[in-house]
């Protein structure tokens, strides 16, 4: 039966391990094949038509593998460049993307001011521009762009992690109480932004949102496996052992 088949999720690397958590958490009965595309990240410092070309490709490898049921964009980069691509092409396949939760970021800040940590492709994006500028009565909105801080804590640099969260947070401003994790990898930094920032700072992610998201497009195409075993299969263009390092770390596999 087609509610039998897996649910698609792929990321440039390791990142959108933050989002499988929580849709295995949301999603327990739920199987997964995850796609980390390793060997090419990252993707936010990609261009945009290489970053569509490659989601585009594993959405077709993963149709054609595993015949997936549905598809997780789990990377705000490649969901700026290429979510509208994958469902023209894939107009049956229900496609879920992550984007940066400034939304919720405006609504829960006290002060007004909000910073966003992303990728230079995902704040350079049209998507993501666009989803500021319908923002901006709300909130003034710090974009702070994170260079080599997902490549960082896809390699497990311990230091160089702390090191550039540090680079990040040092300029900003004393107003800001909100900060938008606004990539996918960062959530696995969050002890370390949390730690600089102090208690009054909020974090704010997208794994939940999205992972509930997920489950109501299941719901609507009767699409959800209420008998499944919550199996994972991994998929990777770089090492496997990497990424099995990886998901035993965050997601206790």
């Amino acid at each position: 039966m087609e509610r039998d088949r897996p649910i698609g999720v792929f990321d440039s690397g390791v990142g959108g391990l933050s989002i499988l958590r929580a849709l295995r958490a949301e999603l327990p009965r739920e199987d997964f094949v995850y796609f980390s595309d390793a060997g090419h990240a990252p993707y936010g410092e990609k261009d945009e038509a290489f970053v569509s070309d490659r989601s585009l490709a594993i959405a077709l490898d993963l149709l054609d593998r595993h015949r997936i049921k549905g598809l997780v964009v789990a990377c705000n980069t490649a969901t700026a460049a290429a979510v509208h691509l994958l469902r023209a092409t894939h107009a049956a396949l229900p496609v879920v993307g992550v984007e940066p939760a400034v939304k919720p970021a405006a609504v829960l800040t006290k002060t007004g001011r909000v910073a966003v940590l992303a990728t230079r492709g995902t704040l350079a994006s049209a998507k993501f521009q666009s989803l500021l500028a319908s923002l901006q009565d709300q909130a003034r909105f710090d974009l702070v762009p994170c260079d080599g801080l997902a490549a960082a804590i896809e390699n497990g640099e311990t230091a160089t992690v702390r090191e550039l969260c540090e680079r990040y947070t040092r300029a900003l401003d004393g107003e800001i109480d909100t900060v938008v994790l606004g990539c996918t990898h960062y959530p696995f930094a969050s002890d370390v932004f949390g730690a600089l920032l102090g208690p009054n700072v909020r974090l704010v992610e997208t794994g939940e949102p999205v992972a509930r998201q997920t489950r109501r497009i299941l719901e609507r195409q009767g699409l959800i496996n209420p008998v499944g075993t919550g199996n994972v299969q991994w998929r990777t263009t770089g090492s496997p052992e990497a990424l099995r390092a990886a998901a035993a770390r965050w997601l206790s596999l």
